[in-house]
């Protein structure tokens, strides 16, 4: 049976690829003709465009997604969103489904892909992990995003979650730019992407339910950067827990 589920998992990963492939090709240029909106309305829609694609698309691969939580988000306020990080199916569930404008912290290496690159500018914040300057600009941008309104989405694991443990240690990043700019952060779990797409198994792909819950926010008034941190990854372990035992 495992050769089989192997087997299948190969050909519908390719049948995602190339399905993705062709709706991207579909959304881009609309997606394109946001550079041309002042932000933060221009993110706005982008965002809107990216929903819609990702509605179109985890349809054609048999991967119906449940949001909750979005009333936790208030209106005019801009949020930190820190997301578990389980699979490469995990990034385009995250910023799509962030109710209103929202940019990602991501490396820099995807934006020279032909097409898919100046897509990729556009909703994220690049950065080069191993240039201490490409670090401290891209911080000083995720400020300017969130002074501008729009919430920004980061993975404080760092990387996809290989181990058997719910959670991987967080890294400073979110929570210093919390503590630094006073915004909240909303703790968000995301299931059902680890048996989607296991981070253990190249190019595999099974239809599955996924789900991206937000949780209440967090505030970090009063608070040091480890003091939030702990705190926040206390919560999103004991939601992570309590989402896949409910599946």
């Amino acid at each position: 049976m495992r050769w089989l589920t192997l087997l299948f998992g190969r050909i519908w990963a390719l049948w995602g690829l190339v399905t993705f492939i062709v709706t991207f090709l579909l959304f881009f240029l609309p997606s394109m003709a946001c550079y041309l909106i002042a932000e933060p309305r221009g993110m706005h829609l982008f965002i809107a465009i990216a929903r819609w694609w990702m509605r179109v698309w985890l349809t054609l691969i048999g991967c119906p997604i449940k949001v909750t939580g979005k009333s936790n988000f208030q209106p005019g306020e801009a949020y930190i969103v820190t997301c578990n990080h389980n699979a490469l199916l995990d990034v385009p569930l995250s910023s799509p489904f962030i109710p209103a404008g929202n940019k990602t912290i991501a490396k820099d290496s995807f934006a020279k892909v032909p097409l898919f690159g100046w897509y990729y500018r556009k909703g994220s914040i690049l950065v080069n992990r191993r240039s201490d300057a490409s670090r401290r600009r891209s911080y000083d941008a995720m400020r300017k995003v969130l002074a501008m309104g729009i919430h920004m989405c980061i993975y404080p694991e760092g990387t996809r979650n290989r181990s058997k443990e719910p959670l991987k240690s967080f890294y400073d990043g979110a929570f210093k730019l919390s503590v630094d700019s006073g915004n909240s952060i909303i703790p968000t779990i995301i299931t059902g992407t680890k048996k989607a797409m296991p981070a253990t198994i190249p190019f595999f792909l099974l239809p599955q339910r996924l789900s991206i819950n937000f949780l209440a926010p967090v505030s970090p008034y009063g608070k040091s950067v480890d003091e939030l941190k702990n705190e926040v990854y206390n919560i999103m372990h004991h939601a992570y827990l309590e989402y896949t035992n409910n599946q």
